[in-house]
């Protein structure tokens, strides 16, 4: 039935591609593109509008920013998904839009199967990032992971507090299986908890880490496992 379709929207200012990846999309029998928008105003707007599960968003876009666009669609629509599909992957780019809320990180050379996992995966409440993209926001990282409480303004860039450190066995715990992948719902079932607990565990560790998003607390997760060695 169309009502358990993924719906996606699509943001790309390239016809030819944007048509092409709605040809693709809509083949699928669990998906359905249910707009296309040309440029990021327009990408606002319609998601608004649609309320889709996921926007493909492409980053470089006239009028405004794919950025600019992710950065008001995560902020109003707590329900939908942005996954940014693009060309540009200078460590800046990458990075803000990881800071604006964007769920996953593509680029265009990615493989059909790959793009069509990954907008499954954010259905299901997951965060993707390619590996190369992953290193590219670790590098950058400690700019997220925040100062402690009552630090503010330049010393928050200056002085990130050792936050992991301050989360509980259970937040560890937890925060692992967010950067292995699993949607609260898996986590829940994981460690015999309610789906509900696991959404209130989630909110606290975003707090601790000053992390904005699903994606940023497991880019952060893996920057301390691989400085750890793990």
């Amino acid at each position: 039935m169309s009502e358990s379709k993924i719906r996606v929207l699509i943001a790309e200012d390239h016809a030819l591609v944007r048509r092409g990846t709605a040809v693709l999309l809509n083949t699928e029998p669990d998906m359905e593109v249910v707009g296309q928008a040309c440029d990021g105003i327009e990408a606002v707007a319609m998601a608004e509008q649609l309320r889709p599960d996921v926007v493909l968003m492409d980053l470089h876009m006239p009028r405004q920013s794919g950025v600019a666009a992710t950065r008001e669609i995560t902020r109003t629509l707590a329900g939908t998904q942005v996954l940014v599909l693009t060309t540009l992957d200078d460590d800046e780019t990458v990075f803000e839009a990881v800071r604006a809320g964007a769920h996953g990180y593509l680029l265009k050379d990615v493989n059909e199967q790959e793009l069509l996992d990954t907008i499954r995966a954010l259905r299901r409440g997951e965060s993707r990032l390619t590996p190369q993209i992953a290193r590219k926001v670790m590098d950058q990282f400690r700019l997220l992971a925040g100062p402690p409480k009552f630090a503010s303004g330049e010393n928050a860039a200056i002085n990130p507090a050792p936050a992991i450190e301050a989360l509980s066995e259970k937040e560890e715990k937890i925060l692992q299986l967010i950067t292995d992948g699993l949607s609260n719902r898996q986590i829940a079932a994981a460690m015999f908890l309610a789906e509900g607990t696991v959404k209130n565990y989630v909110s606290r560790i975003m707090e601790k880490l000053h992390a904005n998003t699903r994606t940023a607390l497991a880019v952060m997760s893996a920057k301390k496992r691989r400085a750890d060695g793990i």
